[in-house]
């Protein structure tokens, strides 16, 4: 009804003058302003402006309680009255019908937030203007965002910072810490080792005890200002301010060092922590911390294969970011097909007939262009990447026998030799992998050879004993690939399943050059003549080096000397070529 309107409210002045609109007079005013205040569910008052002064007019209970009653509040250079008032004249002035913004106080409870609003009152002709003001009680809402935000920012078990936070205490402090002359910062990232042993011995309960602990004696080795964060798993990182460069961050190094180096008790057991340490110092304060904390990040990986403490150099962080580039694209080849098999050709030196072939991967990625095979090998080894990319040669390579079977119209003379990483091994069925490539493609297992290093069967001598066993149940020959560039045993050897020894190419290109590793490579045929095993000699780059290992008595041999790896057609074309050549 029309006695609702702002402009038909009774508005009285503290004089008792009626404010315009006063329509008190009319037997159809039914509220008052007053009552009108009082019955809105947030804080309101009316106030005027003359004379460059603000002057209340009216407000409800919750107004006259939260802004008028406080002692806090009644000072006009109270900061937040100050505040108000220059908000309430800037919007005055500004001609505008509303406007908002948000109000801190220091509550008696803490602090109080409050959404408040400006707005304007319409004008009776030779009156001053009024203007209501509101304002909504945000505080639980604000203290709810807070502890979500703190929970975003910090991790849950230590009560470090995150990675997220850790990046915002590290602005914060670049920002407003004061910073001498030539000052720098630097990220020390730390790796603890064999951290999910722990976990599977133990248990999670345990790790987390393990963590705490740790976290604990690392911020104990910290100075004062220094920032300690966990940024992963079993990951934390420090932010440190360097005035003397280098020699503090190793100082501090030192320090976390020598924390965690008496044992922890977890139960009844005493755990050395080991951790891999690597180091990013910024070149000034202008530098971004984000690409700190890779470097140092960077720095650290290596310090895992090093087993000391890395300082990032330039460069490694390129490195760094193509595994990562190598990695998301090998992912992507894998799933889609992108990976091909080169064959290189296997040459019996006495008669110079094909035996077989050995089956290379190759990538050509349309970002990344010729991707080199011990690139991407490694990346795939490192990402886990490897069982996959593994299970996909060892099919691929039956099937292409397969399909050169199809082609000739029976099974050819010859098999395919597969490399088998020491990494797979450990983590893959690979006795089930190889079986369900022969049945599916449905060749024989004489016709695939299983390459496996001297390194993998060092790593786990049993496991691997297993393996070969169960390899050999299928049928397959076992290869030993690299051989003489671990450290195995050579008195071993009778006990193992192998069939072909294969010296490695750093012996045989050589060797006619060198008389040591021409000593190394008749050593290796005697010695597997003895032991009734075939030797493949790799790295045959001339027809001397050919011929000078058929006069030694070696059984198989390959190189660009003969042909270089290639696609499957081409394989099959040229032991075509070959076979035809020899039965005419």
């Amino acid at each position: 009804m029309e006695s609702t309107s702002v402009r038909n409210l009774p508005v009285t002045q503290a004089s008792g003058t009626p404010l315009p609109g006063d329509d008190r007079a009319r037997p159809d005013c039914a509220v008052s302003v007053s009552d009108w205040l009082a019955a809105l569910p947030q804080l309101a008052a009316i106030f005027s402006y003359e004379n460059d002064e603000i002057d209340f007019r009216q407000g409800n209970a919750r107004f006259v309680t939260v802004f008028r009653s406080n002692p806090q509040h009644s000072n006009p250079s109270d900061r937040v009255t100050k505040e108000w008032r220059e908000r309430a004249i800037g919007f005055i002035q500004s001609g505008r019908d509303s406007e908002s913004f948000e109000l801190r106080r220091d509550g008696k409870l803490g602090p109080e937030y409050f959404m408040c609003t400006l707005g304007r009152l319409p004008a009776a002709e030779g009156h001053p203007e009024y203007y209501l003001f509101t304002a909504i009680d945000r505080t639980s809402e604000r203290t709810i965002e807070k502890n979500l935000r703190r929970e975003l920012l910090s991790d849950g078990l230590t009560a470090l910072p995150n990675r997220t936070g850790f990046g915002e205490d590290i602005d914060d402090r670049l920002a407003n810490g004061t910073w001498p002359d030539n000052a720098q910062f630097g990220i020390i990232a730390i790796d603890l080792s064999r951290f999910s042993r722990v976990n599977e011995s133990l248990g999670p309960m345990a790790g987390d005890e393990l963590l705490i602990t740790v976290a604990k004696r690392l911020k104990s080795s910290l100075r004062q200002g220094d920032v300690l964060a966990r940024i992963g798993g079993n990951d934390f990182a420090v932010f440190a301010r360097l005035n003397n460069g280098l020699s503090d961050a190793l100082h501090i190094v030192q320090r976390i060092k020598e924390a965690l180096s008496s044992p922890i008790r977890l139960s009844d057991l005493q755990i050395r922590v080991d951790c891999a340490i690597g180091c990013a110092l910024s070149l000034n304060l202008d530098d971004d911390p984000d690409d700190v904390v890779r470097k140092a990040q960077a720095a650290v990986k290596i310090a895992k294969r090093s087993g000391k403490v890395e300082i990032y150099r330039n460069g490694v962080l390129k490195e760094a970011q193509r595994r990562f580039s190598i990695e998301s694209r090998l992912r992507e080849a894998l799933a889609q097909g992108g990976l091909t098999l080169a064959y290189q050709p296997l040459i019996h030196l006495q008669t110079g007939e094909i035996t077989g072939f050995e089956a290379l991967a190759r990538w050509n990625d349309e970002e990344l262009g010729n991707v080199s095979p011990v690139e991407f090998i490694a990346v795939a080894e490192e990402s886990g990447l490897i069982t996959p990319l593994g299970r996909w040669a060892a099919y691929e390579a039956a099937q292409a026998l397969s399909r050169w079977d199809a082609k000739f119209g029976q099974a050819l003379p010859v098999g395919v030799n597969v490399n088998l990483s020491p990494i797979q091994m450990a983590r893959d069925d690979v006795a089930s992998m190889f079986e369900e490539a022969l049945r599916y493609s449905g060749i024989a297992g004489n016709r695939l050879t299983a390459e496996v290093t001297e390194s993998a069967i060092i790593a786990d001598p049993d496991k691997a004993r297993k393996l070969l066993v169960a390899l050999k149940g299928l049928q397959m020959p076992i290869a030993m690939d690299d051989f003489g560039t671990g450290f195995s045993n050579l008195a071993s050897l009778h006990s193992l399943p192998i069939d072909i020894l294969k010296i490695d190419r750093s012996f045989v290109s050589t060797m006619l050059e060198d008389h040591d590793k021409a000593v190394i490579v008749r050593t290796i045929l005697s010695l597997a003549e003895s032991l009734n095993l075939k030797v493949t000699a790799e790295g045959i780059e001339t027809q001397a080096l050919a011929h000078a290992l058929q006069q030694m008595g070696c059984w198989q041999g390959q190189g660009y000397h003969f042909a270089r790896p290639m696609a499957e057609n081409d394989a099959f074309d040229y032991w075509r070529a070959r076979w035809n050549f020899e039965t005419v």
